[in-house]
């Protein structure tokens, strides 16, 4: 009897696909893809099958095959689902969007803070994906939700933090770079200011990260496993202030809230980062004058100090490797540059 060993989905994390992986056990008999699946997925059809076949949505032992292809033991099956529980219907708005780079497959976009990339309860328009909507219906008016899934977003950052995304333009490439984030291949740098000074130059956390159990809208660390999802982030420090330290953060995985959650957990929660706690002083003087500079700081920045700083990734037509940067957001380095001067002006 074949076995299905685990569902991966992350709901409401970076990556927004969701994943199912099956190994077939030494009793498999040979048997069509198309009609094994229907067998194990509820809900599915051969048309929809064939469909995820030809857009290079389901490999099997790593390559991908075609409808007739039969499915025998010890094999693993990876099934990459362009559906999401969040699916919500996008009104096309037009917006004025950065658009760092583009071309038939692929759109690199540097999101502002304050915009929320995909539409869900409370946020139904204004979003980056309703502007994605309108941009692309006016280069292809056929283009909808079934031929390219939520117009082609594969990943999402936090309303309030600024920095890279990459949309596909096609179901093709949509399915390439869902493969790339399952396999943590898509490289990813963050900028950070944290509140506190490291002891060392670079580190790397690793603890679950789910939904508190009490405030079901935080997320919480949980280094023991005993809720959430895995979640590493390693760390480097770039700047030191003695009260705040510039960081670079490298993810491995995408989870709600990952490197905010990560730092709280390890003592140096992000600066100005009001849901968990970064917005008062943490490190620090009590003297008037330090507060009033902090606060000074938190009225330039009013969102967590964190940037998507880079975005590398293989080019899902042409293979070809890709990388992107974007500089710091104009209030976070304004705020980097106010603390740079306040540590040089007390150690002259």
């Amino acid at each position: 009897m074949n076995q299905e060993n685990e569902l991966l989905r992350d709901e409401s994390g970076e990556e927004l696909y969701e994943t199912r992986v099956i190994k077939t056990d030494k009793g498999q008999e040979p048997i069509r893809i198309d009609k094994f699946l229907m067998n194990r997925i509820e809900g599915a059809t051969r048309n929809k099958i064939q469909q995820a076949l030809e857009a290079g949505l389901i490999t099997v032992n790593g390559h991908q095959v075609k409808a007739n292809y039969k499915v025998k033991a010890f094999e693993e099956l990876i099934i990459y689902s362009t559906d999401h529980p969040e699916s919500t219907d996008v009104v096309p708005e037009p917006m004025d969007i950065n658009i760092v780079y583009e071309d038939d497959a692929v759109m690199i976009i540097n999101k502002p803070a304050g915009m929320v990339v995909h539409p869900g309860s409370g946020n139904y328009t204004g979003t980056l994906l309703n502007g994605m909507a309108y941009y692309l219906k006016q280069q292809n008016p056929g283009v909808d939700e079934n031929s390219l899934p939520r117009y082609g977003l594969v990943h999402r950052i936090d309303k309030n933090t600024s920095g890279l995304l990459i949309m596909a333009k096609t179901a093709q490439a949509a399915a390439h770079l869902a493969k790339q984030f399952f396999h943590h291949t898509i490289q990813r740098k963050y900028i950070a200011l944290v509140w506190g000074d490291f002891d060392e130059e670079e580190g790397t956390v690793v603890a679950h990260v789910g939904r508190n159990q009490r405030f079901r809208k935080l997320f919480e660390a949980y280094p023991e496993g005993e809720h959430g999802k895995e979640a590493t982030t390693h760390y480097r420090v770039l700047e030191r202030f003695n009260y705040v330290t510039k960081i670079e953060c490298v993810l491995e995985t995408g989870r709600t809230h990952q490197i905010r959650v990560h730092m709280k957990h390890i003592g140096h929660t992000l600066f100005a980062d009001s849901t968990y706690g970064g917005d008062k002083i943490l490190k620090g003087t009590v003297f008037t004058k330090y507060k009033q500079f902090v606060d000074n700081c938190f009225e330039i920045c009013h969102r967590q100090a964190l940037h998507a700083f880079t975005l590398g990734f293989k080019h899902p037509v042409t293979n070809e490797d890709m990388f992107f940067e974007a500089p710091l957001a104009d209030d976070i380095e304004q705020v980097i540059e106010k603390w740079r001067k306040y540590v040089k002006g007390r150690t002259e």
